[in-house]
């Protein structure tokens, strides 16, 4: 997720030449469940040969489907760890795999750039959060949605233990301070209390962590960060802490002390009332910018004015697909099928021009649209 997060951030998804390949199917995490998976796929590989037919010789497009071929015969591939989507994106000198925790519709499309709506979900919806559970000695931070809670696997170089942050002979002073206050057998090394050493380690450490989970993973998200650990390591951490996306709410038990369910329950109950005090905010100005005639859910009005550059924020109803092309000149749209080569989803292509020109782009579980078309923009003038 953190290399999605880095890649939709940087605008490599949105830049890449066509054609584009993109196939997104379910998957299942049990391996008693997983047996259709690679089936599903290779049926889903066949169906982006057969649309590359339509318009190009196999000798010229056998560079852009070897990869999906190579992916669907690596039997260790598809016997690790699943999610619960797998999203394969390819072009010409590009090629990429995101397992993702969201189920995603079964999809193969070749068009001139990447079907992304239901990463735009992923990445952007409203309902995402990361957890950061903290201690003395190490962190461990989690990705979560309403449904699904996962531990994140962390980068080289991130300081996951107060070792990897202060060094060896650091840590052995700071360890050998507090532990005789928990009850354990240590000892004070070099000079200064024991009070000074905790404060100035744990200081050292909780404020590089913070900036590695700021830089690699709140910045570019743009997601809400929970803090879970006991009340004082928690209010150690927020008086270095300079992430914006930290919020107020927190799980106030370490999470080695939960099980995953018991993890995500308790996040979640404290993340809902911000996701939906922020999805009734979204709706409520679009209704306010509809009165003032700066808002409308007109498909045809609303991808003139995003190929303009006018819209400031998208409501994009996560569930619904509306095929056709969008002429990027002119703002015009044609509706047609899937199933043609160069189709994409009318949605996703509005949703994409929204964020090359900067506006604000939120996927919208379909109860929740303030509309019928699948759009909701809020203009800038």
């Amino acid at each position: 997720m953190a290399q999605l997060s880095r890649d939709f951030a940087s605008g490599l998804l949105d830049t890449s030449e066509g054609p584009c390949l993109s196939l997104y199917q379910p998957t299942h995490r049990p391996m008693a469940d997983r047996q259709g998976d690679a089936i599903r796929f290779r049926n889903l590989v066949r169906e982006l040969e057969e649309s590359l037919r339509q318009r190009h010789p196999e000798r010229e497009f056998e560079p852009w489907i070897a990869p999906f071929r190579q992916l669907a015969d690596d039997a260790g591939f598809w016997r690790g760890h699943m999610l619960d989507g797998l999203v394969v994106l390819g072009a010409p000198g590009l090629f990429r795999v995101y397992q993702v925790q969201r189920s995603v519709p079964e999809i193969a499309i070749v068009a001139g750039s990447f079907h992304v709506k239901p990463l735009i979900r992923i990445v952007q919806s409203a309902d995402r959060y990361h957890v950061l559970g903290i201690d003395r000695e190490r962190v461990r931070l989690f990705l979560g949605n309403r449904d699904q809670l996962d531990e994140v696997e962390l980068p080289a170089g991130f300081p996951r233990t107060s070792r990897e942050a202060l060094g060896e002979e650091e840590n052995q002073r700071y360890v050998g301070a507090w532990a005789p206050r928990a009850g354990q057998a240590g000892v004070v090394f070099g000079a200064g209390s024991g009070t000074d050493i905790v404060d100035s380690a744990m200081e050292q450490f909780f404020r590089a962590v913070d900036h590695a989970v700021a830089e690699q993973f709140s910045r570019p998200s743009r997601q809400p960060l929970l803090l879970a650990g006991l009340p004082e390591n928690q209010a150690r951490f927020r008086a270095v802490s300079g992430n914006p996306m930290l919020v107020e709410a927190s799980i106030d038990v370490n999470p080695d002390a939960l099980t995953i369910e018991e993890l995500r329950d308790q996040a979640w109950r404290a993340i809902e009332p911000a996701y939906l005090a922020r999805l009734q905010q979204l709706v409520g100005n679009y209704h306010a910018a509809y009165a003032r005639e700066l808002g409308d859910s007109d498909v045809a009005k609303v991808a003139r004015s995003a190929v303009e550059g006018r819209i400031a924020t998208l409501l994009v109803d996560a569930d619904q697909r509306v095929p056709g092309r969008l002429d990027l000149s002119s703002g015009a749209i044609t509706h047609d099928e899937l199933s043609h080569p160069d189709v994409d989803d009318l949605l996703d292509d509005v949703a994409q021009q929204v964020m090359r020109s900067g506006g604000e782009v939120v996927m919208v579980p379909n109860a929740r649209m303030p509309t019928d078309t699948g759009l909701a923009a809020v203009y800038r003038y």
